[in-house]
């Protein structure tokens, strides 16, 4: 028979180590995986919405083989041709599409993604048109489709164009409402044309949807029409940067995701320049803000006539071969800060 001395002190079971430190770092793990989840699923979101929302055009360039390349002082550089035009679009097999270019920008990104440079070209510019000879730059999209635009732009410049987009002017509607309005400095007073004709004063001006249409399109209301017109054009899109370029837009889904949704419908892009190429391009240029986006127009020589008696607005070959070298040689903000054309 075994016995027990009950004066033997009871073992003590141990105790658990509290373990704070361990427990606050597996909570804040748990926290920042949850947040790169809603974080990606939302990216995802934005993506799906530019992916399936946007127009496709097909073919967007000419034959690789008669295109200018990029030489390597401009390596990683990035000229975007962007369209506006008064209708959506409608691209057929072969490129062409019924709508007009009433507005034409060559769109150029440094390799260091500090600056982007917006050239305008009236749309009046008379020059060649591979095929057709001497036209105006607009007629080069009713002759042969966004591709002959691409290589009438490639081959006034020597220099590749690396993506296409066609902005609907539909979409600035949408667009200034989701920002909440744009605000522009208007510098001269005028009123819009038609039956709803709206006055537009001079000075700061903050336009919504409706009357950035208006703010846009407008030309009969000057004296010199197109001319003033593309100042306006520049100044609502810079406008339109200002809002855009903010973290206070960065950091609210529901407006930027309001602003992707808006847009999208009305933006036709290359088959290239997907959700990917966008967020990366954006990526690229998160410390870019309005202030580093500079405006200017192609320089000409002013109004004249051409041989069947057209009104154009005639070509400043000089200043083109300068501007050729400088997208050549990655110099293009020397040369708008030589020429103070910005």
């Amino acid at each position: 028979m075994t016995t027990h001395d009950y004066t033997d002190p009871v073992p003590q079971r141990a105790t658990k180590k509290k373990r704070p430190l361990r427990t606050a770092v597996l909570v804040l793990l748990g926290v920042v995986l949850a947040l790169a989840a809603l974080l990606a699923g939302y990216l995802i979101s934005l993506a799906i919405a530019f992916e399936t929302k946007t127009n496709t055009i097909e073919p967007a360039f000419p034959d690789s083989s008669t295109r200018p390349e990029r030489t390597a002082a401009a390596e990683g550089a990035m000229n975007i041709l962007l369209m506006g035009s008064d209708a959506r679009p409608e691209a057929t097999e072969d490129g062409f599409t019924d709508s007009r270019s009433d507005t034409m920008m060559l769109v150029h990104i440094p390799a260091d993604r500090e600056n982007v440079y917006v050239m305008s070209i009236l749309r009046d510019t008379w020059t060649e048109i591979p095929g057709h000879g001497e036209n105006k730059i607009n007629a080069a999209i009713s002759l042969g489709g966004v591709p002959l635009v691409v290589q009438t732009v490639e081959n006034m410049f020597d220099a590749p164009v690396d993506h296409v987009m066609i902005v609907d002017f539909e979409g600035f509607k949408g667009l200034t409402d989701a920002l909440g309005g744009v605000t522009v400095d208007n510098p001269i007073a005028f009123e819009s044309e038609g039956t709803e004709g709206e006055f537009f004063e001079q000075g700061p001006v903050t336009l919504d949807g409706e009357s950035a249409l208006k703010f846009v399109r407008e030309r009969k209301a000057f004296r010199d029409g197109d001319f003033q017109r593309v100042q306006n054009q520049q100044l609502f899109i810079k406008g339109i940067m200002s809002e855009l370029l903010t973290a206070e837009t960065f950091t609210n889904p529901v407006k930027l995701s309001r602003v992707v949704n808006e847009i999208s419908p009305y933006l036709s892009v290359d088959a290239d320049f997907g959700a990917l190429t966008a967020g990366s391009l954006a990526l690229g240029m998160w410390q870019v803000r309005s202030e580093d986006v500079v405006f200017f127009t192609l320089p000409n020589l002013g109004v004249g006539t051409s041989p069947d008696g057209q009104s154009i607005v005639v070509k400043d070959e000089e200043a083109i071969a300068r501007i050729a070298e400088a997208l050549d040689q990655g110099t293009l903000g020397e040369y708008v800060d030589n020429t103070n054309a910005g």
